[in-house]
């Protein structure tokens, strides 16, 4: 019986199905040499055997063989009745001695691996052979027979697992028990989720009646956007490169703005393929304050800072080709919180060591903007969810609507502000010249309040590096929306910008080309809109 005041319970009978193998014959040794009987289905009996084990199939138990090519195995009472008794209700436990059904203390169940199969391209029936069923039934079973019963479906668990055994004479406590329950249902919820996301876009539902999401557990941190909040980072298994797959090869752990702002920054320099030469981008609270090109990453970098050297500080860099020594031994001359790139050379890594403070994290690739993605935020009572704002365009997609079209140099450069426009804060205005910033204003209520601000910023880059003049004269100007009023097209003018790119759309698009013929200004229109909130 338990003890009540531990709650302790012992571990007599075990049931092991698993798909993954890890840790299974040093777990199952374990457990034997404290004296419990192993149960097992399929491959894991099979490999228990050949380690030496004593293990007795499931088929045995059941007096059913495994059919339907392993699909009906563990579906049955002297299965479920052995997870699910209440050891301490006396029906429970005569109907348990009239049908021969023993109990089971232990569960260790892990799942067919539908996320991987998934991840792997796989066809649509290969998709469904590889939804578990009997796995999730076992595990639920269990978990909710947790007074008596444990479920381990991780084998992080393990260890723990079998240390408590130990530590209480082949006994676990209740506590464990509904922690490992909770893990179960977790997982078991987050495997559904799984399976109902990928079936909503194998049938081309885009707005499915019911969604449901769910992620693991990367670490917890200190603190969330203020010390006063707690925070946690999850992963949701999702390949794609960035910070969630990223290897800290030094430096303290990350906070939560810092996961926030490495991501912001490294999808913003993803989208610069390296075969268009070294690119850099530096994010300050989820915004670039200095985007460039260059003849080389130091070059990139350097051009990057002198956008915005005040606010680089403290800031997140985020390279589009592996970080190299030059460019780490420059980036180490100001205090930055994160650098992110794919990849380091030694040269990088040991200026870095120096930092004991600095993040490096390195990646095994860009990620892919063009890549289709979901984004979601939580509101009082739901969430918004849409598509990854993916929206590119060409030079084929503009249409110039100015008397003066632009030139070359101001396409490329018209072009690159776009890029960079499309991941600041609305309402964004980008200033770039020659591939870099020059002066970016974002989150602005008005647009013409951005327009000013990133002319003033221009104006204090000539400030910090020298410059003669403001470098938003010959500039090139992108606004992520429409102007709704030629204010703003003019505020960008009177600084010295000589072409524009924007979306169009407005009300007065006709008052706002009028008002760039009668300044000079060559602008094309998009068609395409980037807010970002």
């Amino acid at each position: 019986m338990t003890d009540k005041t531990t709650d302790l319970w012992p571990v007599r009978r075990a049931l092991i199905s698993v798909s993954d193998k890890t840790g299974l014959v040093d777990l199952a040794s374990e457990l034997a040499g404290m004296g419990v009987e192993l149960l097992s289905t399929g491959g894991s009996a099979g490999i228990l055997r050949e380690a030496g084990l004593d293990v007795t199939d499931v088929a045995d138990v059941t007096g059913f063989p495994e059919m339907m090519d392993g699909r009906v195995k563990t579906l049955h009472p002297k299965v479920h009745g052995g997870l699910l008794a209440l050891r301490d209700n006396d029906t429970h436990t005569a109907a348990m001695a009239e049908h021969g059904i023993e109990p089971i203390d232990l569960l260790i169940v892990n799942l067919y691996p539908f996320e991987a199969t998934v991840a792997q391209g796989a066809d649509y029936d290969t998709c469904i052979e590889n939804i578990d069923i009997g796995g999730p039934a076992m595990i639920r079973a269990a978990a909710k027979n947790h007074a008596f019963v444990n479920v381990v479906v991780d084998v992080e668990d393990y260890g723990t697992l079998i240390d408590e055994m130990k530590a209480n004479n082949g006994q676990t406590t209740l506590a464990t028990r509904k922690r490992l329950a909770q893990t179960a249902y977790a997982r078991t919820g987050a495997y559904d989720a799984a399976v109902s996301t990928w079936m909503a876009a194998a049938i081309g539902e885009e707005a499915p009646r019911r969604r449901v999401f769910a992620g693991t557990l990367a670490q917890t941190l200190r603190y969330g956007e203020n010390p006063h909040q707690t925070a946690a980072f999850y992963t949701d298994g999702t390949p794609r490169p960035g910070v969630a797959t990223a290897e800290q090869l030094q430096g303290k752990e990350l906070s939560y703005n810092n996961i926030n702002d490495t991501d912001a920054a490294f999808e913003l320099v993803s989208e610069f393929l390296p075969a268009n030469g070294p690119a850099c981008a530096i994010i300050k609270h989820a915004n670039p304050c200095g985007v460039a090109r260059g003849g080389s990453l130091r070059e990139a970098y350097m051009r990057a800072f002198d956008c915005d050297r005040t606010s680089a500080f403290g800031g997140i860099i985020a390279l589009n080709q592996p970080l190299d020594g030059e460019t780490a031994e420059e980036i180490a001359q100001i205090f930055t919180e994160v650098v992110i790139a794919p990849g380091a050379d030694e040269h990088a890594k040991e200026v870095f060591a120096k930092k004991k403070n600095l993040r490096l994290l390195t990646t095994a690739a860009l990620a892919d903007p063009a890549t289709a993605n979901l984004t979601l935020r939580q509101v009082s009572g739901g969430l918004l969810v849409q598509d990854k704002d993916n929206g590119r365009i060409d030079m084929d997609d503009l249409k110039v609507v100015t008397k003066r079209a632009p030139s070359e140099k101001e396409m490329a450069d018209l072009l690159f502000a776009w890029t960079v426009a499309k991941h600041v804060k609305s309402n964004a205005i980008v200033y770039v010249k020659d591939g870099a910033t020059v002066g970016v204003g974002a989150g602005q209520m008005s647009r013409v309040d951005s327009s000013t601000i990133a002319a003033l910023k221009a104006q204090r880059m000539a400030e910090e590096i020298g410059l003669p003049d403001t470098p938003a004269k010959g500039s090139v100007v992108a606004s992520d929306a429409f102007f709704p009023f030629a204010d703003g097209l003019l505020a960008a003018a009177n600084a010295g910008a000589t072409a524009v790119i924007q979306p169009g759309g407005s009300m007065r698009d006709n008052e706002v080309i009028k008002a760039a013929d009668e300044a000079g200004l060559a602008m094309v229109l998009t068609g395409m809109r980037h807010f970002r909130h």
